[in-house]
């Protein structure tokens, strides 16, 4: 009787550690920050220009996605001429800011398995679905590539004006928002 208890103990030791270990995602390194060449980082949406020096941390993964993964939206223009840096990872297109399209995290946005995907993004007491057409990179930044801008935090929903606006956030309260989003 005592080997069975052993070996039950053991083996939910086991599955705890191995669902610990799926929902931790630990940074994978990080970069130091160039400045950018005389308008080369475009601040449209009040977005960040990397410091010379600074050190960002970087990630290859995202927190486990569930039923209502929380994060953060942040505000993206996906136009051409936007803050998004060019065409969309997915589709090599740029779409319109009223349409309600999102840039995931690297880790969420799976090397394009989630491209054309919808997600259901809920905020402000409302939802939206939106259609996945670009990676938040959360790997790399601060170069041409990434319009001198630093690497996505692990946990960023990027989002158009439109998602913005189904949610029903004011204007003056665009670009950074405790979301939960799901498949």
């Amino acid at each position: 009787m005592k080997r069975f208890h052993f070996i039950l103990f053991f083996t939910l030791l086991t599955a705890t550690s191995i669902q610990i270990n799926a929902q931790t995602c630990k940074p994978s390194g990080g970069i130091r920050g160039r400045k950018p060449p005389p308008g080369e980082c475009n601040k449209e949406n009040d977005s960040d220009c990397c410091v010379q020096g600074k050190f960002y941390t970087t990630y290859t993964c995202s927190p486990t996605v569930t039923s209502a993964t929380s994060a953060k939206l942040t505000i993206n223009s996906f136009q051409k001429g936007g803050d998004g840096r060019g065409p969309s990872e997915c589709d090599n297109q740029y779409h319109s800011d009223d349409t309600p399209v999102v840039a995931l995290s690297t880790g969420w946005y799976k090397g394009g398995d989630r491209c054309h995907k919808f997600i259901t993004i809920n905020g402000n007491g409302r939802s939206v679905k939106a259609k996945v057409v670009e990676e938040c990179d959360s790997t790399m930044g601060c170069d041409a590539d990434h319009d001198y801008q630093p690497p996505c935090p692990n946990n960023i929903v990027d989002a158009s004006k439109a998602v913005w606006k189904a949610l029903g956030v004011s204007q003056d309260n665009w670009g950074d928002l405790d979301i939960t989003w799901s498949e």
